[in-house]
């Protein structure tokens, strides 16, 4: 049996706009947005490949960094994967619309 270990992330009370609109404004990590609402919940491995980024190990790490720590990105640790999920519920509910915003935007707008 395999133990599952939640990376720290803010608590919803934390969450603040500006965080979340910076870690947005980045195309790759906009990308692995997209993809994580595609796709649901994902293993790193396989969101990187689905979100078509083409970058190194190490930048996809800072970028589950970042969203993970402006509030966007729940990440568990299981075994040796992580496996990512967004956090739409909190999103929703301290940001009203601006998820559907985002994602609804056409690609060559972003």
């Amino acid at each position: 049996m395999s133990v599952v270990l939640e990376q720290p992330h803010p608590p919803v009370t934390d969450l603040r706009l500006s965080k979340v609109l910076a870690a947005l404004a980045d195309p790759g990590r906009l990308a692995t947005v997209r993809a994580l609402a595609q796709k649901g919940e994902s293993p790193c491995t396989r969101l990187q490949q689905d979100a078509g980024l083409q970058i190194s190990r190490s930048t996809f790490s800072h970028h589950q960094k970042v969203l993970r720590e402006a509030g966007i990105l729940l990440v568990r640790v299981h075994g040796a994967e992580r496996i990512l999920s967004l956090r739409r519920d909190d999103l929703d509910s301290c940001f009203p619309g601006l998820l559907d915003l985002v994602l609804d935007t056409p690609e060559n707008l972003v």
